[in-house]
């Protein structure tokens, strides 16, 4: 019986020396079932090499094995869990997440065209919607009224005076937090089913197609958009993920499929989360722009060029996460040396 056994063994030990010839002579990477097998052989050769240290009979064969046993090992070890860094954040896990919930990302994105187009169809049908699609909070009503019929009104608005410092920075905090709570406030009505999030972008695209019509009539719409698009690329692409986040959390609730809808949400939480996550820094972004870039003396194409970067970062950074999307995913083999 022992014979057969240490005959068993021999065997196993020369199919992982020629497993393990074949891929270190060969230079190539192993194939998922090279893999596997050099694992079995592994943890066989493993339990046998304790088996002859605890018996210490043969020193050569105890030598051998151990040799053969740590070469196994080095291909086969796994890097050690590292902590998440916020580049890893950037770079691997959230562009991930991007690409699975790009259909949705579209479909915020159309809505919040769809509603921009409203609004500026609808006002220019009947001026006086202007009120029902701009918030009073926003500009008074007075004030709206002025800047639709004052050709005087526009320019001053859209003229470029030097602010203080200080009064930028408490404007900057002030539109943060504003929009800080839009954003938040789309995500988490999407436990609702979603409806108040769509809801909420439909209203958003309203009320931009709106406010634009007004500067959209005469000669001055280049500095209008001059005005408007460095911070506007930033900030409606921060809603749209805070939105996509609420749709996340609307889709759990709809159509959990085969699990409950407590489970649904639990797996949706992670993945909403990291978009609003995401979307803060750029809300940062936009807040700093629009009160230290919008409120400033630069040129029209000072500013152009501000959204010009603004949209190159963000094109280059989808660029990266469709080429990423488009990777295989790495199996995780660690339960292989279990």
């Amino acid at each position: 019986m022992e014979v057969k056994v240490i005959a068993r063994s021999r065997q196993f030990q020369e199919q992982l020396e020629a497993l393990l010839d074949r891929v270190e002579t060969g230079g190539s990477r192993l194939s998922f079932e090279d893999t596997r097998e050099m694992a079995r052989l592994y943890r066989i050769c493993s339990a046998r090499l304790a088996v002859q240290r605890s018996r210490a009979r043969d020193p050569e064969a105890i030598r051998y094995l151990n040799a053969l046993c740590v070469r196994a090992f080095t291909r086969l070890q796994v890097s050690p869990v590292r902590k998440q860094r916020l580049p890893d954040f950037f770079f691997a896990d959230f562009p991930r997440v991007l690409a699975a919930t790009a259909w949705l990302q579209a479909v915020v994105a159309i809505l919040m065209l769809v509603g921009a187009l409203a609004g500026a169809s609808v006002v220019a049908e009947n001026p006086a919607a202007l009120y029902d699609c701009i918030p009073a909070s926003f500009y008074p009503p007075g004030q709206l009224e002025t800047l639709m019929d004052s050709r005087e009104a526009r320019a001053d608005f859209l003229e470029r005076k030097p602010v203080s410092f200080g009064f930028k920075s408490i404007f900057s905090a002030a539109l943060f937090t504003h929009n800080l709570s839009v954003g938040v406030l789309s995500f988490a009505a999407g436990i609702l089913a979603g409806i108040p999030t769509l809801i909420l972008v439909f209203y958003n695209g309203l009320t931009l197609g709106a406010f634009a019509w007004i500067f959209s009539r005469d000669s001055m719409w280049p500095m209008f958009w001059a005005w408007m698009l460095p911070h506007a690329i930033p900030e409606l692409l921060a809603i749209t993920m805070c939105s996509t986040a609420g749709l996340l959390l609307g889709r759990a609730v709809v159509a959990p499929g085969r699990q409950t809808v407590s489970a649904a949400l639990r797996a949706a939480g992670r993945p909403a989360l990291e978009m609003v996550a995401a979307a803060m820094p750029l809300l940062v972004v936009a807040a700093f722009i629009e009160s230290f870039i919008r409120q400033s003396t630069l040129s029209s194409p000072a500013r152009f060029l501000a959204a010009a970067i603004a949209l190159g970062s963000i094109a280059g950074y989808v660029w990266y996460v469709f080429r990423l999307a488009r990777r295989p995913i790495q199996p995780d083999l660690t339960w292989l040396l279990k």
